[in-house]
């Protein structure tokens, strides 16, 4: 690297993810992608939908994938697949985004929460199993921040139960639990590809992949009005149709995303040895799992010193996520009061998400993990 690239990388801007230099690499293809479509007109339901499920099925290891509207249609329409609705409990987790809990709130269940494991801020099994009553149905849990859940454990509490389990796995393409891909470890997954994640569309788009051919077809279903002919409507449905842009635009991109995926993984690696030996608790990655790294986030009592520091360098710090869903007034009816999931609670005040993206390179990490070292030894007086 030569001195003035250097010297540009100490001063330049550093966002949390950069979709520009993304697009800038692979421009031609995601432009060609796109002009055919415009070329064909097909902007509903066009070939490229079903180009996209088959190849995204495959890439999951399932039989099915069914394209929809965002991520948080892929979680209603999951649970209405499965018949969940009124009177029914679905459990989950509050340190998660609350498209995850406000799909069970949609289709007429009850979210309730549990805690997380201390470590993989994933669901904890133990605690799952201690809150299944007559009333519970399926559970979600969630791969946050491209970690898988524990699925061993939650399909065998699960399978005792007779419950359904629905992976949320918005945040976790091309993640392994046990050798095995997110999206193949349960009934049904459900991703998203909002822009920003670790393959993203160009607008809301969605998926539920399955194993099960009776949820593929419900699913299909309801996407598109609840009909299998143009005039003909079965039952009530939606409109949650994937766009055939958005479709060509995640084929377009999905060849890309194993690459997309080692580099994410090698500037995770290069954090944890940049960061050892400060004052922050750096990511656990569990026996079995192997991440994808959609965040990298780190803990510290002095988090929000943390962010306003960086963000003053122009470093693209957040939090993921600082109010946990059991506390956020959506859910108030709900009775939760502070310190009932104190781990999810603990970690939500500590919690901070660091830039990481598969273009961001070493000197823009390694100025991120000095600013950090340095926010640290300020805060102490080192």
């Amino acid at each position: 690297m030569t001195a003035a690239i250097s010297k540009a990388i100490s001063t330049e801007p550093i966002p949390l993810v950069d979709l520009k230099a993304q697009y800038a690499a692979i421009r031609a293809q995601v432009d060609a992608a796109v002009q055919q479509v415009l070329d064909s007109t097909q902007f509903i339901m066009g070939p490229q939908v079903a180009a996209f499920e088959e190849a995204f099925a495959d890439y999951c290891g399932v039989a099915h994938c069914v394209g929809v509207g965002s991520g948080t249609a892929a979680l209603e329409l999951a649970l209405r697949a499965l018949k969940i609705g009124p009177g029914d409990e679905v459990i989950t987790v509050a340190h998660t985004f609350i498209a995850t809990a406000e799909t069970i709130s949609a289709v007429g269940a009850t979210p309730v929460f549990v805690d997380i494991d201390p470590q993989a801020y994933t669901l904890d099994p133990d605690a799952l199993a201690a809150a299944i009553g007559p009333a519970t149905r399926a559970v979600i849990p969630v791969h946050l921040y491209g970690q898988p859940a524990d699925m061993t454990r939650i399909n065998a509490v699960a399978k005792a139960h007779g419950l359904a389990v629905i992976e949320d796995a918005a945040q976790a393409h091309a993640a392994t639990w046990q050798g095995r891909r997110t999206g193949g470890l349960a009934d049904v997954a459900c991703f998203s590809f909002y822009p920003g994640k670790n393959l993203g569309a160009y607008g809301d788009a969605g998926a539920v992949t399955t194993p099960r051919a009776d949820i593929a077809e419900r699913v299909r279903l309801l996407r598109n009005h609840g009909r299998r002919s143009k005039y003909v409507h079965d039952e009530r449905g939606f409109g949650h149709r994937l766009d055939t842009l958005q479709a060509a635009v995640l084929s377009a991109k999905l060849p890309y995303l194993d690459e997309w995926t080692a580099a994410r993984r090698r500037l995770a690696r290069r954090y944890t040895e940049a960061l050892a030996g400060h004052e922050v608790t750096l990511p656990h990655v569990a026996p079995g799992a192997d991440p994808v790294w959609h965040l990298y986030v780190i803990r510290s009592a002095a988090r929000d010193v943390l962010v306003d520091g960086l963000n003053r360098q122009r470093i693209g710090a957040g939090v993921h996520y600082p109010l946990p869903l059991h506390l956020q007034p959506a859910y108030a009816d709900l009775g939760y009061k502070p310190g009932a999931l104190p781990v999810t609670e603990a970690v939500a005040a500590s919690c901070l998400s660091l830039p990481l993206y598969p273009e961001m390179g070493e000197a823009r990490l390694l100025r991120v993990a000095e600013a950090v070292a340095s926010l640290l030894e300020e805060r102490v007086g080192v």
